[in-house]
């Protein structure tokens, strides 16, 4: 066990500390504000305030750990060893920045709280962030400046017997259109029929044909390729199922279809299956709650794994929604708009509300890609994508972390645009568990 002595214990404090020591580090921690007691303590300690008592282990604190609410604060980034960090410590200190605050700071979505501006989608983009504004929005830096502590904590106290964790991949696989063209009702076959003939896209209308004539099958009906992936490979697999009814945002086959709902329970025979909000439950909690409860009665299980559609939340009150629901983990915390790490950590942590100031129930599972930001927004080719996922997992990999990926079931269906992108996809595979 570490002892921290600090002048105030307060949740920040015990949440951060718990985080990168316990959480990342697995270096299980206690607190105490009794000099004597931390004098008397024979283990490895550090002192985490503004002063050092005499020579041990100091960190200086920045006052952030100590207040509450959310304030604009003034942030200036420098280096530590060519890492990017912020909240400069002095010359006493250890390290040069204040290592806890910085990472309360990127892990609590502080800045998502402060007025920004918002797209389209009422979502907070990558854009208007620190890490992307200075180049670390593809490292997990958390991580990284944690590993950077354990290394001076071994030379520090080198007979503390030190465990170290172990990578992790998991697939997600979302589910917005689970068939192109298959047991969508009349209404809307024959709108997307005379779309298609309207616009000329003779490719569409005969592949819609086969398709209903059971001539061939339906290119989104990709899910037995996953599955026999997740078996061969025995990688961790998780989809999201949206579950909402239709709107211009929710195309998806009606829930109340039978083949859909067969399919869901199929799913949960062999991997596990989240709920997929739909887009308009950030501001609807009766519609979330009606949606939780429709999977359920499917599934015939609780259902306590969510991503939102379109990644649409708002902080705190979408996670204030998910927890009133009792849903254990929440997997939407990345970018549509850019690959890496949102939250600048590739460790899953528990959701900080900096409106009632409490460590909640609700895991974060950040994810570091989506298959529709390589193609959609970043233009990359199926080749191109490779080399930017390898990087990704190369980073987390690094620092022992949890490497998730988001693809979507239509992705591997090699139909119009996602042509080549279910190769991409198994060599994805390769590599994260490679």
């Amino acid at each position: 066990m570490i002892l921290v002595y600090t002048h105030k214990i307060t949740p920040r404090v015990r949440y951060i500390f718990r985080h990168i020591l316990t959480r990342t580090l697995l270096i299980p921690v206690s607190f105490t504000t009794k000099i004597e007691e931390f004098v008397a303590h024979n283990g490895p300690k550090i002192t985490y305030t503004k002063a050092p008592l005499g020579n041990e282990f100091f960190i200086k604190s920045n006052a952030l750990l100590f207040e509450q609410g959310v304030n604009d604060l003034e942030i200036n980034i420098q280096k530590w060893e060519e890492v990017p960090c912020f909240f400069a410590a002095g010359s006493k200190s250890a390290i040069p920045f204040d290592l806890f605050a910085a990472s309360f700071y990127l892990i609590s979505r502080y800045e998502e709280y402060l007025p920004h501006v918002k797209d389209v989608h009422g979502r907070y983009t990558a854009p208007e962030s620190l890490a992307y504004n200075n180049g670390f929005l593809e490292k997990p830096v958390v991580d990284i400046w944690a590993y950077k502590l354990l290394a001076i904590l071994k030379k520090k106290f080198p007979d503390y017997k030190y465990i170290e964790r172990s990578y992790e991949y998991v697939s997600t696989i979302d589910i917005d259109n689970a068939f192109a063209y298959k047991h969508k009702n009349f209404i809307r076959s024959i709108g997307g029929f005379v779309t298609d003939l309207f616009k000329l896209r003779l490719f569409n209308i005969w592949n819609r044909l086969t398709v209903i004539l059971k001539i061939t099958k339906d290119p989104f009906d990709t899910f037995q390729e996953i599955l026999s992936i997740k078996k061969a490979k025995d990688i961790k697999t998780i989809f999201f199922s949206s579950i909402g009814d239709y709107t211009t945002f929710d195309t998806n086959v009606s829930p109340a279809k039978n083949k859909y709902r067969l399919l869901i329970k199929d799913l949960a025979d062999y991997a596990i299956v989240g709920l997929h909000p739909s887009y308009f439950t950030m501001k609807d909690a009766v519609m979330l709650k009606k949606e939780k409860e429709r999977l359920e009665n499917i599934t015939n299980a609780p259902v306590i794994r969510s991503r939102q559609h379109y990644l649409r939340f708002n902080l705190p009150e979408t996670y204030q929604q998910l927890i009133d629901l009792e849903i254990e983990e929440d997997h939407s915390m990345g970018y549509a708009s850019a690959v890496g790490f949102r939250a600048s950590t590739c460790t899953p942590f528990y959701f900080y509300d900096l409106d009632f100031e409490i460590q909640t129930p609700l895991k974060v599972f950040p994810f570091a890609l989506m298959d529709t930001t390589l193609n959609d927004y970043m233009k990359l080719t199926p080749k191109q994508s490779l080399g930017k996922i390898r990087d990704l997992r190369n980073e987390v990999k690094a620092v022992n972390g949890t490497f998730i990926t988001l693809f979507h079931n239509e992705s591997l269906s090699n139909h119009l645009r996602w042509k080549g992108w279910k190769r991409l996809y198994e060599s994805m595979i390769k590599i994260a568990i490679s």
